[in-house]
């Protein structure tokens, strides 16, 4: 189709609409371009091996972790916990127990606040914060990290790539916070197991079924013949599908 230039400068509103439509396309193609390629936030790998990385949030209290941790060691489970800073200064005879236990040791943070709605100065200080808490309670480096309630923005996950860290969040999600019955719990992510699932839980002292849900749900997965693996684990050894972002 040939476009009559001369016609289309005097239709200046339709000449303009054009240009702007333009305009709009070149800077979607840009930015889409820029997320693509940056830092992504981490549901899963594609893998053919059933393999299944569980996964505990811990920001307070201690009321189910030993309770927790003792069934993990009695079924030979290791997991990934992301734990908060200040959470591992109060309580480090728990922390350096996970590490003795053979868990993963991850980062939730300093301060349980939405990373998405923060400044990059923000986000840098909470996980530069709790990195120091937790290396000094654990000896570990942590290089893995939940955000808060599984909340980011684009430069929320730059920020976080910028100090080492990869974002894990997660494609099974427990729900176990909101309570709903241990057999709801159990039922729930078993219903959603898939390999390169990462599973999410709590260890924090709201979820009060957890603890009990926990052994018959390792029993389960079992019986449907996964493995388990921390999330580590799963990135480097059962990724050879790619992974999942979230």
């Amino acid at each position: 189709m040939i476009i009559n230039l001369r016609r289309l400068f005097y239709h200046r509103n339709i000449f303009y609409s054009i240009v702007g439509l333009f305009a709009i396309s070149a800077m979607y193609v840009q930015i889409s371009g820029l997320i693509s390629g940056g830092p992504i936030a981490i549901a899963g790998t594609r893998t053919d091996q059933k393999v299944v990385a569980l996964t505990f949030d811990h920001s307070w209290g201690n009321k189910f972790t030993p309770s927790i941790l003792d069934t993990l060691q009695k079924n030979d489970v290791k997991s990934t916990f992301f734990i908060m800073g200040p959470w591992a200064k109060k309580y480090p005879e728990v922390a350096q127990r996970m590490v003795k236990d053979g868990h993963e040791i991850a980062s939730h943070g300093y301060r349980h606040e939405n990373y998405g709605d923060m400044t990059p100065e923000w986000v840098k200080e909470d996980i530069t914060k709790a990195h120091e808490q937790i290396k000094e309670v654990t000896g570990v480096e942590p290089r893995l990290l939940r955000p808060p309630n599984g909340h980011y923005s684009q430069k929320s996950l730059q920020v976080t790539d910028e100090l080492g860290y990869r974002t894990i969040i997660w494609n099974v999600d427990s729900l176990d916070w909101k309570n709903p019955g241990r057999d709801v719990i159990v039922e729930r992510v078993v219903k959603r197991l898939k390999p390169g699932a990462i599973i999410l839980m709590h260890a924090s002292d709201t979820p009060v079924q957890t603890a009990d849900a926990l052994p018959i749900l390792i029993d389960k997965i079992k019986a449907e013949g996964y493995k388990f693996v921390t999330v580590g684990e799963l990135l480097e050894n059962y990724s050879e599908k790619g992974i999942q972002r979230h």
